[in-house]
């Protein structure tokens, strides 16, 4: 057998006709993600809003307990999709009363209290935004489509005791989610990603773990309990009680009051 031949005989037995291509099986469990969480209602979802309990740790013990509601809209799409587009805005306010929040919206970002609104810094409103890019949720909802970003099978396996797809999201700006889709309900359960500190230079590994998802809405499907790890230590848990969508949230809660202080910019 020529050269040629045996090659092609190696490719037919590894690849065999109508086989799958990794980039293809990850198009196709990225896919049924997407049917999973509520199909085209949960790609039309235009806003959010999210009641519950926020806990916070330093290493692996609990910093802080307070009742958190999270409003988020979602803001149009451009067509066609432009690589690293942020479209969302999100007031996060706290306690019974909501009377302190942060909002972030449009590449700005407060701190409000009864003081007044002070400016966030520049690394916290980065921060911000390089968390939301890397949220599978969000690439679900937002980024499919976009120039450069592609969906990569890795196999199957089993984690934390159920079977799971594996999927690496990557961008064109070379940002890698690892994403444990569950093999029966298709939906999220696990996201795996790594980013320089920009500090340290050292590589931080952030893990989010998705669990308790709830019909909340129009057929949308929405994780109750939301955890997050940095290198292996817990560092914030989102117990929700409430979850409800489509609730018309407009502009105006996402921007400060003509009349508001404005306080000198954090450090």
């Amino acid at each position: 057998m020529k050269t040629s031949g045996l090659l092609f005989a190696i490719a037919i037995a590894v690849f065999p006709a109508g086989a799958e291509s990794n980039l293809e099986r990850g198009k196709r469990i990225v896919d049924e993600a997407v049917e999973a969480l509520g199909g085209e209602n949960f790609l039309q979802m235009a806003d959010r809003v999210e009641t519950g309990r926020a806990y916070s740790f330093y290493r692996e013990r609990l910093n802080g307990l307070s009742i958190a509601t999270i409003y988020t809209r979602y803001l149009t799409r451009p067509e066609p999709p432009v690589a690293g587009f942020l479209g969302v805005r999100e007031r996060e306010a706290f306690g019974k009363k909501r009377d302190s929040a942060v909002i972030l919206a449009d590449g700005e970002g407060y701190d409000i209290t009864f003081r007044g609104a002070r400016p966030l810094p520049d690394d916290r409103i980065e921060r911000f935004k390089d968390s939301t890019l890397r949220n599978v949720l969000y690439i679900l909802r937002m980024r499919l489509g976009e120039p450069g970003l592609i969906c990569e099978s890795r196999g199957m396996d089993v984690v934390e005791n159920q079977s799971v797809d594996i999927v690496d999201i990557t961008d064109a700006d070379n940002r890698v989610v690892t994403v444990y889709f569950s093999h029966v309900t298709h939906l999220p359960v696990k996201q795996v990603t790594n980013r320089r500190d920009p500090l340290t230079k050292d590589l931080v590994e952030e893990v989010t773990r998705f669990a308790k998802y709830r019909d909340v809405g129009d057929g949308v499907m929405w994780p109750f309990d939301v955890q997050r790890e940095r290198n292996g230590e817990k560092i914030f848990q989102m117990y929700a009680d409430s979850v409800v969508v489509n609730k018309g949230l407009t502009d105006n809660l996402f921007t400060l009051p003509a009349n508001m202080k404005i306080l000198n910019k954090e450090k």
